[in-house]
């Protein structure tokens, strides 16, 4: 163990943690440390580091804004790759060319500034690219497959893959990256020319009803279940008398039942034990199974 970690430090460009607690970078706030924490802040301490990993018997996983993330009370055995320091955004014709760690808010004002339609739908979303992209991140009827165009990614032996859209089998809240161990690098938006004031008004539109309807004063990683067929998650879960109910620190949102929030210093037990009884409550009054839309890491 101790021969990689000093192959790390002699790795440009890379911040190394250790221990360091992930509720600090997921947007539920909960969850244990980690044994290391690697920020690569150059494309080539990247490469150097998945050529590292590949020789190295420990797991490993990509963390952006952690933003879809549940991680375990006892925290994760292995190395987070953040990308935080991966934000550089360019721009060609009606395209935008963005690094994985942008924020999609952030991708969602500059289009509006550039006068680009299409991203309206993201500005509210409290996620990166890298992860919207390994989700197919979506609300209010857009998703991240009506604009990506094409993703550069690294694999395992630091080889850059350059995927077109078509290769990313985009789904709902799936993609390729799911199946394939790969860190997304770059990826090429493509949007539409547009009108600057009407596609600052749909985002005021669309960020308004967010905080209306969405329980945003509260610590929480998005929505809770993956919608089911024929189905819609927030009155599936109001109809098994679900609404408000908490277990620990954990609780089922009063204002939106899609939701679990942190409501107070809730642990990852509290959520995966309210995830656990909304399953539960919901196949027995509906006949119908939720599917968690979280990704569980760790130890719990």
């Amino acid at each position: 163990m101790k021969n990689y970690i000093d192959e790390l430090y002699h790795i440009k460009n890379l911040s190394i943690k250790e221990n360091a607690p992930l509720k600090d970078y997921t947007t539920m706030q909960i969850g244990g440390p980690a044994d290391l924490f690697l920020t690569p802040k150059s494309e080539k301490a990247l490469i150097k580091l998945t050529k590292l990993i590949k020789n190295i018997n420990k797991p490993y996983f990509v963390l952006g804004k952690g933003s879809n993330v549940i991680v375990g009370d006892k925290g994760y055995r292995g190395i987070i790759i953040y990308t935080g320091s991966f934000n550089k955004i360019t721009f060609k014709n009606n395209n935008i060319i963005a690094q994985s760690g942008s924020t999609l808010k952030e991708l969602a004002n500059i289009a509006q500034k550039h006068s680009l339609a299409g991203m309206e739908f993201a500005s509210g979303i409290p996620g990166s690219l890298g992860g919207a992209i390994y989700m197919n991140a979506g609300a209010y009827g857009g998703e991240m497959n009506d604009v990506i165009k094409k993703v550069s990614a690294y694999d395992q032996n630091g080889n850059k893959k350059v995927m077109q859209k078509v290769e990313l089998n985009l789904s709902y809240r799936d993609s390729i990256f799911q199946k394939k161990e790969c860190i997304i690098f770059e990826a090429l938006l493509e949007l539409q020319k547009g009108n600057k004031d009407k596609i600052s008004a749909k985002m005021n539109k669309l960020n308004r009803k967010r905080k209306n309807k969405q329980p945003l004063e509260y610590p929480s990683a998005g929505s809770s279940f993956k919608r089911p067929a024929n189905y819609y998650t927030g009155p599936l879960i109001e109809k098994a008398n679900m609404k408000g109910y908490q277990l620990g620190g954990a609780q089922v949102s009063e204002k939106h039942t899609g939701f679990i929030i942190n409501k107070d210093n809730a642990t990852a037990k509290d959520i995966v034990n309210l995830i656990q009884k909304i399953q539960k409550e919901v196949y027995e009054i509906s006949g119908v199974m939720l599917k968690p839309e979280y990704k569980f890491l760790g130890e719990f």
